[in-house]
């Protein structure tokens, strides 16, 4: 028996899980799953990553503490993935003491070895944010391949690293503004030093061709010192003896796979140092998309040999997700939450499609949603759920739930069996794919025999009646064997056919048990077929929800003229007690009366609002709120923290158009 740690990599504590997200979670999910049925010993860890900048930014924005925001999004995404089917041994998050213990510990050994040093870097600095710029809050030009929008750490066009003060034109993303440099001291993880053993480990372990070209492109380039520090404000953990000075959250994140694990075993009373001492015979593989290949592949395994941990066995990538063709983005209507798939559609059909073109290969998926549709339909539904529910009926209503005492053809099964160990090889290789096809054609062959000997001509015939109980048999231990086959993919459905069968739970081990005499439950509907209509409400719900656009794209005056900006004065203002944000406004706008909802309460008491007179968007579709229905939108600014209302410069009648 095998011990395995698997990780996928952390999801971050300032946003919902989407679609793309549940690309890598499904896959790892489905990994381990099948390494649990083979009976080895596997334990899935995973934790939110819940430090750095943009955690520290969106709770300002929600005027809430960031733990408030980390908590409110950890429980969020438990629930989410609870019900994708993702079960995890353990999910926990960064923000822990024993993250913190153990990040501070392998500072601690990397400073011993000399490994830590200490620079005066100049870095860029936003005057109008009064902080320091990490790399992901610059964007600009590309300092090798001259590509724009590119963040301040690598390129996505070119894949190159670099430094964020090597950006061309910078401008920073907190301010859209135009950032200076400014001197301050960092402490930086010689990188360089570990060299020859990260050629020697990336050779030696299981990491896909496409990766280890990349990391050796890196490495030939010659690597750099790692700077490991972020500066005040920052929401992270403190390096010791430093002052204002925190730990960069690429050096906790990954930190968090031991930390979590650490938390699991702590829980169950083992040692987690049994799994990464660095000759353990656990075996670790992490789950990651191919943009963190340059985190896992060089700084993780070299901090952990630096710190004489365990280092990974294997590190696989997957591609991006793309929806119908498009990238996925929320101006476009192609960035889907998990919740809002949830709201409409069942977790099992994402499940199936993932696995139907995952490959060990590091190619991006597209959900394309007529495909989607077709492939759950007419495969999953309408050939392998459906030889358990057309056999099961027939022992249901003719034979009072009873198998048959013998096996009426055997070489069927047989054939099922005999592609065991070629199925469980591909769910270890990550050929999800390949199975799919292989179940798919395997349902092929049990229907064929099902409409040879057609059960429902011979049950009206008496002298055939008898074998009938024979043929729906041998269709549903060939559906057990399919289903053993798809439960790494379809826990659930799994289980309910378990019950269906009164069956001990499907493993790898008891798949060749034949199951004859024996009663089975009466048969429940397993999963539904999908409705176009279903899809459609999905589409819409999340139309509703993409308010905002990823980019600044430039609009013509035809977009704008579509724009009704009008004059409104302020007559009544409440206040919301459970929101921090929002204060209700009745305006009048000439020719009627609205009520608008707007996120001023900050900057504004009631008092001051009435009989003020404020520009308003007349045309804005009503947005129903927790509230109530908002019908416009109140025209603001902000400021050092201050929101300001837009006003007209002189006394205007409500209702008048701007122009």
């Amino acid at each position: 028996m095998r011990r395995i740690v698997v990780t996928s990599a952390l999801p971050y504590a300032n946003g919902s899980i989407h679609l793309g997200h549940l690309v890598e979670y499904i896959q790892t999910d489905i990994w381990a799953r099948s390494q649990k049925m083979a009976e080895n010993e596997c334990l899935y860890i995973c934790a939110d990553d819940s430090h750095g900048t943009p955690i520290m930014l969106k709770a300002k924005e929600l005027e809430v503490t960031p733990e408030e925001l980390i908590k409110k999004t950890y429980d969020e995404h438990v629930k989410d993935f609870k019900d994708f089917q993702i079960e995890f041994d353990n999910f926990h998050t960064t923000h822990s003491d024993e993250n913190k213990k153990i990040s501070e510990e392998i500072y601690k050994s990397l400073k011993d070895k000399g490994n830590i040093i200490s620079k005066e870097i100049e870095q860029f600095y936003d005057n109008e944010a009064k902080m320091f710029l990490p790399d992901r809050f610059i964007k600009g030009e590309c300092p090798k391949c001259g590509a724009k929008d590119q963040y301040g750490d690598s390129c996505e066009e070119c894949g190159a690293t670099y430094s964020p003060t090597d950006v061309k034109n910078p401008i920073s993303t907190v301010s859209n503004t135009t950032p200076v440099r400014k001197k301050t001291e960092h402490v930086f993880f010689q990188l360089s030093s570990y060299e020859s053993f990260l050629k020697d480990w990336m050779q030696n372990n299981d990491i896909q061709r496409e990766i280890k070209n990349k990391l050796s492109e890196w490495l030939e380039g010659g690597l750099v010192d790692w700077d490991i520090t972020r500066d005040k404000p920052y929401f992270g953990f403190e390096i010791p003896d430093l002052k204002d000075k925190y730990f960069y959250v690429w050096l906790d994140a990954p930190i968090g796979y031991i930390a979590s694990h650490k938390n699991y075993c702590d829980k169950n009373e083992k040692n987690y140092l049994d799994d990464w001492k660095e000759d353990s015979k656990t075996e670790l593989y992490h789950f990651i998309g191919k943009d963190i290949a340059y985190f896992h592949g060089l700084f993780w395994p070299a901090m952990l040999e630096g710190a004489g941990l365990k280092k990974p066995n294997g590190v696989f990538c997957h591609g991006f997700l793309t929806i119908d063709g498009e990238k996925m983005s929320k101006s476009r209507g192609t960035f889907f939450n998990a919740r809002t798939y949830l709201n409409h559609l069942q977790p099992d059909y994402l499940r199936y499609y993932f696995s139907s073109r995952l490959t060990s290969k590091i190619e991006d998926i597209d959900l394309s949603f007529d495909d989607f549709m077709t492939r759950v339909n007419s495969d999953l539904v309408g050939k392998i759920i459906n030889i358990g529910s057309r056999c099961a009926k027939f022992i249901n209503k003719d034979f009072n739930d009873q198998l048959s005492k013998e096996i009426g053809n055997k070489l069927l099964l047989d054939s099922l069996l005999s592609k065991k160990d070629e199925i469980i090889a591909n769910y270890e290789s990550r050929n999800f794919a390949t199975n799919i096809r292989i179940i798919t054609s395997l349902s092929d062959e049990v229907n064929k025999y099902l409409d040879e000997e057609k059960p429902w001509v011979k049950i009206k015939d008496q002298d055939t009646k008898e074998s009938v109980q024979t043929i729906c048999s041998d269709g549903i231990n060939a559906f057990r064997m399919i289903m053993t086959y798809l439960k790494p993919v379809l826990p659930e459905i799994a289980s309910k056919v378990e019950s269906l069968l009164n069956a001990d739970p499907f493993n790898y081990q008891n798949i060749c048990n034949i199951i004859l005499d024996h009663k089975i439950n009466a048969f429940e509907p397993l999963i539904t077929r999908i409705e176009k209509e279903s899809i459609e409400k999905m589409k819409d719900e999340n139309k509703q929800e993409s308010t905002v656009s990823e980019g600044t794209d430039k609009i013509t005056i035809d977009d704008f003229i579509k724009v009704d900006l009008r004059i409104a004065k302020v007559i009544n203002v409440k206040e919301i007690e459970d929101s921090r944000k929002l204060l209700e406004l009745e305006v009048d706008l000439g020719d009627e009366t609205r009520t608008v909802f707007a996120g001023i309460k900050k900057s504004y008491s009631p008092d001051e609002l009435i009989g003020k007179s404020v520009v308003v968007i007349a045309n804005l579709k009503p947005r129903k709120m927790k509230f109530g229905v908002s019908n416009g939108m109140v025209l603001a600014t902000q400021h050092d923290g201050e929101i300001i209302i837009l006003q007209p410069e002189k006394d205007v009648p409500p209702g008048s158009k701007i122009s």
